[in-house]
């Protein structure tokens, strides 16, 4: 093996590490909330504990780069509704964010308040404002509403998401179906699948418990 072929497969190695972490990272933060320590994300990702801090040297560096992710995905999802055809945009992006805080439940509490990802904020901003406009110009979207209420729509979803942990990962998308419904012109049949009275009940007993 030449030098240049050496260096460039420890760069694919550690590129494969690094996105190994992440992916651990955000499965254990899902499952166990943001306290959990690095040795189970190392251990989840089938590397040492070295590995994982010569890519990021503090754990909050590992949660900020999960939440530059997250956003970067947004972002992402928000430049391909903007192909959408007849105002069915707005409605592709906020499920594709609703999917996106669904696999990255544990660093939820850090998205929309880190300062790191302005930029990604800023530029996902202004395309969901041209989403709305032409979601309204289509007849999908009553006129009043406007831009906080996508914004109280989307931490609602987060609401969701964080509550139903581990007991379904559909309840979102029944609440965004019914808010849907309230945004339109006119009253529409929600096709979403409802929660079982038994996964309410299990929400029901985590928010309260006894």
């Amino acid at each position: 093996m030449t030098s240049v072929t050496a260096e460039k497969t420890l760069r694919r190695d550690a590129a494969e590490n690094r996105q190994r972490l992440l992916d651990a990272a955000a499965a254990v933060f899902s499952e166990r909330g943001l306290e959990v320590g690095v040795d189970e994300i190392a251990r989840r990702a089938g590397v040492g504990t070295g590995t994982l801090y010569r890519r990021f040297p503090t754990k909050e560096a590992l949660i900020s780069e999960l939440v530059r992710q997250v956003f970067i995905d947004f972002v992402d999802a928000a430049h391909a509704a903007q192909t959408a055809p007849r105002g069915e945009g707005l409605e592709q992006l906020m499920y594709a964010v609703g999917t996106i805080q669904a696999t990255n439940r544990g660093c939820l509490s850090r998205v929309w308040n880190d300062d790191e990802t302005a930029a990604h904020k800023r530029e996902f901003r202004t395309i969901l404002a041209e989403l709305l406009d032409t979601a309204k110009s289509y007849g999908r979207i009553r006129a009043d509403v406007g831009l906080t209420d996508i914004d109280v729509i989307f931490w609602a979803m987060r609401g969701v998401v964080e509550t139903t942990r581990g007991i379904t990962d559909s309840g979102w998308r029944r609440a965004l179906a019914i808010m849907f419904a309230g945004l339109r012109p006119d009253a529409e049949h929600l096709d979403a699948t409802p929660m079982t009275e038994d996964e309410c009940a299990q929400v029901v007993a985590r928010l309260n418990p006894r």
